[in-house]
């Protein structure tokens, strides 16, 4: 137990969910049946590869933990030194280098090269020129102006030698000054950058050293805060090839406490002389993810996806750059729809939920992933708690109330899970009935027992069981509530009348209540539930819904945790962590509450991740309404047109320059003329014609749907984003492989 009375996150504890280890000065102690890390187990990520294009590459783990670390920090040192700058949302910042705004004009290469093949051959023959005396020597004015007479002849006193260099030296400027001319004309320079320039340009980049007031390696902000001792434990255990990336951003999240005010300054200063780089550990004890699949830069908090294709589609600073995503564009919401094969998990969830885990790692932010058994969203060792809902050797259950003790929450959580996707799709509609009906059931069973129902006296509750509404009446008279026996009252008189919806609910509950989930939702307390209340915590969670033969209750667990992801997020108390709820497949899970619980997970510091097979999954009624509340919209290579309609509704159109070329066959009138035109026409093969060029405005879809239905290829993705400022990328077409 740690000394804020905080149990491990493994092990034997009463507490369901792992929790922090207090503020950040204080160190959490390792988990129960784990060694903690050795001395040298924190080296930095390694593998420095650099991709064939010349982009620096961040640093990744190059070996298991524990092995012995790397001898020195120079990996480290060079990953947190490389410049990050300011750029559109989405552009992977790790060694970007800016573009400008506009492409610039592009002469084509065959007229760039005979222009200053043809520029080459005008100076050349003009020089032969004067050196022959066929421009007469007028040339030689300025050198008779400025030379001496004494410098002319052999007796001038600077010998033949020196006369001969003189005028040598007049011919060589000349030949420059014509030189310079034919190179503005032919656009010599632009042949050497395109051609020649890049032959010689360094494919590794050079490590930069900044001056000691720049070097982030310093810990220049712990000095001017009088920190100069802890400051340098902390340059040394990154010279030393002891600190990764996780523990840079780790304790750069310590200190932002400590700026804020939440963590004392003297108690953290302390920690990390005693710690250094393994100061304010998560209270897994972790410092790093078993693997990584994918470049991860915990400095700007981006996960990389692919690269923006160079494209005319793609805007001109997005082209051949990263495309990435963090929580700041996370933050907005993320739905992507694809078919199967099309990359949703591996290129897309996947990286996200490892970037979220590292992420968690570092005391930022707190994720649960939601997918079916085996769906490869990480190894259980980069999770703090796994629910293998169905699986009787998962360690922990899934609490089907999401922790609350109000019944009319707990009621309108589980009624938007049960019977969410039945409701009136229309946005203004809701599930109020629903609520109602298992709200007078909730209410009276908690007040006699103490506690809310399992799922099989949920089922005869709803069902109307006699001997159970007598024994929750008399429960209740002998407690003298009053209130809660009218309500009991009502949902006797309501059942069996037209319209009652607790049929409904009570089939709905009936996919629960199966041989499978017997030992899951338990609230008599024997098990370890895990609740969406934890997110007030960097935690890690994946839940595993039941495997094939139980599709309907895994939608119907699918709405239940996002229903309580978006009940819980907004009652947080410490919002500066990020949530991010990650759902692998979101098919069924839409419905008017959700769309509506979306839009409001901004403001909360929030996000969801849905991906969709197709938009076929969800009410027509809700497909604008959704893709609206997203601020990144994702569709994959694969879409069928009807999805592609939807989605080049959303992106609007845009004005674009368009050119109109009209060939017009030109009529010889006179002899001479017709015969040159049959001439052309038996050399060329075609007849004379003038080309008449229109240029005008016209506005037109960013992407139709026709394009994305068949224009994007196979591992590719059109995505546009949004952050949480505001600022947006239009629709841009990405190489997810890149």
């Amino acid at each position: 137990m740690d000394s804020d009375g905080t149990q491990e996150a493994r092990g034997t504890h009463a507490n369901p969910v792992p929790r922090p280890a207090g503020p950040p000065e204080v160190p959490a102690a390792p988990p129960s049946g784990h060694d903690a890390p050795p001395s040298g187990h924190g080296a930095p990520p390694g593998g420095s590869n650099p991709p064939s294009d010349g982009r620096a590459v961040p640093p990744r783990p190059d070996r298991a933990p524990g092995v012995p670390p790397m001898p020195d920090g120079s990996s480290f040192l060079t990953w947190l030194r490389t410049p990050r700058p300011e750029a559109s949302p989405g552009v992977w910042r790790f060694g970007h280098r800016p573009r400008p705004a506009e492409e610039p004009e592009q002469i084509p290469t065959r007229q760039l090269l005979s222009g200053a093949l043809i520029a080459f051959l005008v100076g050349w023959l003009i020089w032969s020129l004067l050196q022959n005396g066929y421009l007469g020597n007028w040339w030689w004015v300025p050198f008779d102006l400025i030379v001496p007479d004494a410098w002319r002849g052999g007796d001038s006193g600077i010998g033949e030698t020196g006369t001969f260099l003189v005028y040598e030296g007049y011919e060589l400027l000349v030949a420059l000054a014509i030189m310079v001319g034919v190179s503005r004309l032919g656009r010599w320079g632009e042949v050497w950058r395109r051609f020649v320039a890049p032959r010689f340009r360094r494919q590794v980049p050079q490590e930069a050293h900044p001056a000691p007031q720049d070097d982030p390696a310093e810990w220049n902000e712990l000095r001017a805060a009088g920190m100069a001792d802890a400051a340098e434990r902390l340059s040394a255990e990154a010279r030393s090839g002891l600190m990764r990336d996780v523990d840079h951003a780790r304790i750069l999240r310590a200190w932002q406490g400590v700026r804020s005010g939440r963590h004392s300054l003297a108690t953290f200063s302390s920690t990390v002389l005693r710690d250094g780089a393994a100061a304010c550990l998560h209270p897994s004890g972790e410092r790093d993810l078993p693997s990584r699949l994918a470049r991860h830069d915990l400095v700007t908090g981006q996960v990389r996806l692919g690269t923006a294709v160079d494209d005319p589609r793609n805007p001109y600073t997005y082209r051949g750059a990263g495309l990435a995503l963090g929580p700041d564009l996370l933050g907005t919401s993320l739905v992507a729809v694809g078919p199967a094969g099309s990359g949703k998990t591996g290129a897309v969830v996947r990286p996200v939920a490892e970037s979220l885990c590292l992420h968690a790692l570092a005391g930022r932010a707190a994720v649960v992933v939601v997918g079916a058994a085996g769906a490869g969203l990480g190894p259980a060792d980069a999770y703090d708690v796994v629910v293998r809902i169905g699986n009787q050797e998962s360690e922990y259950d899934l609490d089907l109330y999401g922790g609350t003790t109000d019944p009319d929450e707990a009621a309108a959580v589980l009624a938007e899970a049960l019977v969410g996707d039945l409701a009136d799709p229309h946005p203004g509609s809701d599930s109020r009935r629903s609520t109602t009906v298992l709200a007078q059931l909730l209410g009276p069973f908690r007040a006699v027992h103490g506690r809310f129902p399992s799922v099989p006296e949920l089922r005869r509750l709803l069902d109307g069981s006699p001997d159970l509404f007598a024994a929750l009446r008399q429960g209740l008279h002998d407690a003298g509530q009053e209130s809660l026996l009218r309500e009991l009252d009502a949902r006797e008189r309501q059942m069996g009348q037209p319209g009652d919806v607790g049929g409904v609910l009570a089939d709905r509950v009936a996919l629960l209540d199966r041989p499978a989930f017997a030992s899951f939702f338990d609230t008599s307390g024997a098990t370890r539930p895990f609740t969406l209340k934890a997110l007030d915590h960097p935690v890690r969670v994946r839940i595993d819904l039941p495997e094939r033969g139980h599709a309907d209750a895994s939608r119907m667990l699918t709405r239940l945790v996002l229903a309580q992801f978006t009940a819980s997020v907004a009652v947080r108390e410490d919002r500066s962590l990020f949530a991010c709820l990650v759902l692998d497949d979101a098919t069924g899970a839409v419905t008017p509450e959700a769309v509506r619980g979306i839009q409001r997970l901004r403001s909360g510091n929030a996000g969801v991740v849905l991906t969709l097979r197709t938009l076929d999954d969800v009410a027509r009624p809700l497909r604008g309404p959704l893709l609206g509340a997203t601020g990144c919209r994702m569709a994959l290579s694969g879409l069928t047109p009807w999805d592609g309609q939807d989605f080049a509704e959303v992106w609007g159109k845009e004005w674009i320059e368009a050119r109109d070329v009209t060939d017009r066959q030109i009529i010889a009138e006179t002899p001479a003329g017709k015969a040159v035109h049959m001439l052309r026409r038996v050399i060329t093969g075609k007849a004379p014609t003038a080309r008449a060029v229109t240029v005008r405005q016209v506005e037109r879809e960013r992407w139709s749907a026709s394009e994305l239905a068949h224009g994007v290829p196979a591992g590719h993705a059109v995505l546009s984003l949004t952050d949480v400022k505001g600022e947006h990328a239009p629709p841009l077409l990405v190489d997810l492989r890149g």
